[in-house]
């Protein structure tokens, strides 16, 4: 019997040399995966074609000595797999959101939640990762990769290595003055490469966190206290932290929208219209407003190394507690015993597919009230219009301006549908902040109270092509860094302000600098680290306020001390 049998050459897997394919790896991350780079460097590099194209040539080379570089048998295949699994993936968030993967956004992926992070894998995430990162990757399994033995190999690779350098340093210096300017001139641009930025930052971040672990914070405000008057009531304050509230949006500082019609229904509420935030990322803006540093001087590593604002008022026997629904204090609660975690709960009234709604932050709030004996500070941490799903923080209630955008996928929605759906975000956090000093009215005969709320940073909707937040500072546009900030006096505390003084303040530049020595000062907290040039009301104060003592100058190594600035 006769076999007809098919040529085996049809089904043998293709062979290919470890440097031909490190080749194709390196090119493919190169120009496949970075297009908001290359976007950004045909903009800037408009008028320097040749610039343009040494930079091109250096970096091509450079890329592929660095993929040559792992192209060690046994090794060279999950290397190049990870490598295009971890540039598809940033490439998505950098080319839809405009986000740059730095160090605190890396934190920030650290901390999400399972919700959280399942609201960004949408239908487009997905099919996105299947072409960018699934097809390299099946094609990466197939072939047979063809490796010298080891001496040849290490001298072979070596010698193509220097070649690559040697083009790189060419091409670098051919072009020397306009690249160097161009780096100088948009550092924004350097962040943005891709695959390089993402990893460097996980290790970064993977060194910090590490070190952390080793550290002893140093104490702050250990001479911290408040004067007993006979009689007096406890002071409460509540300090509610906002998330991705951005001032544009609140019809408090003119936005012609009504997307505060509780709070401008109460009454002795002062808006600063002009307050800057420290940084455009929870994990940068939330330990930098509770930190003696202001942000010039203020780094994560002076934060983490040092106690902050929770620290010292408890060290003047303040009662501080602090409840969450925004996935964590970023380590400014760390030593507090008052501190509640809601955003776990399974609380059906509040709570669906792993997320809660910010009125289960209102839910104790009466009852804490109710048990107050002493000076107490609460903060309560809400989501308020944390995205892309910003149709998930309001409830049907809250719907207010339609058509609103109900999916975390942008480009499902017109931008009027995604800016209906923020504000419906910022109409609901109005609706907290507004119940929170509803509470405190209802308290006001037991307890002398106060509120402030401040944003730890803004959004972006689309300008300039950006969304969501976290651009670096230096480049972050206003609607990342322009943020709300108000303050509400109780009957007790507005006896001791000149209303007049405080209308007139509130167009004045505020930022998060302000926050500490504002605390402090509201709660008459008397100490060496109070700056009463940084306190929001001090100015407008009609009672003496010579138990403060200036803030000195504080040295990074000791906190405490100072001389008089």
């Amino acid at each position: 019997m006769d076999f007809v049998t098919r040529p085996r050459s049809v089904f043998r897997r293709p062979r290919i040399g470890s440097i031909v394919l490190a080749f194709v790896v390196a090119i493919y991350l190169l120009f496949a995966t970075n297009q908001a780079f290359w976007a950004m460097a045909q903009k800037i590099g408009q008028d320097s074609p040749y610039a343009l194209a040494a930079g091109a040539v250096a970096l091509s080379a450079l890329y592929v000595a660095f993929c040559i570089s792992l192209s060690v048998k046994y090794a060279i295949r999950p290397l190049f797999i990870m490598l295009v699994f971890i540039a598809a993936g940033a490439a998505w968030f950098m080319d839809s959101f405009g986000t740059v993967i730095g160090v605190d956004m890396v934190d920030s992926a650290f901390d999400t939640s399972s919700a959280e992070a399942g609201n960004l894998l949408t239908r487009s995430f997905v099919l996105h990762m299947l072409i960018y990162a699934g097809i390299p990757t099946l094609l990466l399994l197939w072939v047979r990769i063809d490796h010298r033995r080891f001496g040849a190999k290490l001298l072979h690779n070596s010698l193509v290595i220097s070649v690559c350098l040697a083009v790189a340093a060419g091409a670098v210096f051919s072009q020397s003055g306009t690249l160097f300017w161009a780096i100088r001139q948009h550092r924004e641009m350097t962040g943005l490469l891709n695959p390089v930025v993402p990893i460097a930052s996980v290790v970064k971040f993977a060194l910090r966190s590490d070190n952390e672990r080793k550290l002893v914070v140093q104490p702050l405000g250990m001479d911290a206290h408040v004067a007993q008057i006979p009689g007096r009531k406890p002071r409460v304050l509540v300090v509610v932290v906002g998330e991705t509230a951005r001032a544009e949006n609140f019809s408090l500082g003119g936005y012609g929208k009504p997307t505060n019609p509780e709070l401008q229904r109460k009454k002795n509420v002062t808006y600063f219209s002009d307050t800057s935030s420290c940084g455009t990322i929870t994990a940068v803006s939330v330990p930098c407003m509770f930190s003696v540093y202001p942000r010039s001087e203020y780094s994560h590593d002076k934060a983490v190394r040092t106690e902050n604002l929770t620290d010292v008022l408890g060290h003047a026997g303040i009662d501080v507690a602090w409840w969450d629904n925004d996935l964590g204090s970023k380590s400014v609660a760390d030593r507090l015993k008052g501190y509640r975690q809601y955003y776990t709960s399974d609380d059906p009234d509040f709570c669906k597919g792993g997320e809660c709604i910010d009125a289960i932050l209102l839910r104790d709030l009466d009852g804490w009230l109710d048990g107050v004996s002493q000076d107490s500070l609460l903060v309560l941490h809400i989501e308020g219009s944390h995205g892309p799903s910003y149709h998930d923080r309001y409830p049907e209630a809250f719907r207010r301006f339609a058509p609103d955008c109900r999916t975390a996928e942008f480009s499902e929605c017109t931008h009027e549908e995604i800016v209906n759906a923020y504000d419906n975000t910022i109409v609901y956090t109005d609706h907290i902040v507004a119940s929170a000093i509803s509470a405190l009215e209802r308290h006001d005969g037991t307890v002398d109270p106060s509120l402030i709320f401040v944003s730890d940073h803004g959004e972006s909707l689309g300008e300039y092509g950006l969304y969501l937040h976290g651009a670096p500072y230096f480049m972050a546009p206003s609607q990342q860094t322009h943020i709300p900030y108000l303050v509400w006096l109780g009957q007790s505390a507005r006896s001791g302000i000149d209303g007049d003084c405080l209308a007139a303040a509130a167009s004045e530049p505020q930022s998060h600098d302000n926050l500490f020595h504002t605390v402090l000062g509201m709660m008459d907290v008397s100490t060496a680290v109070y700056d009463p040039a940084l306190d929001s009301l001090r100015k407008c104060r009609v009672a003496s306020d010579a138990t403060f003592s200036p803030l000195a100058y504080i040295p990074e190594g000791d906190p405490n001390a100072g001389s008089t600035r």
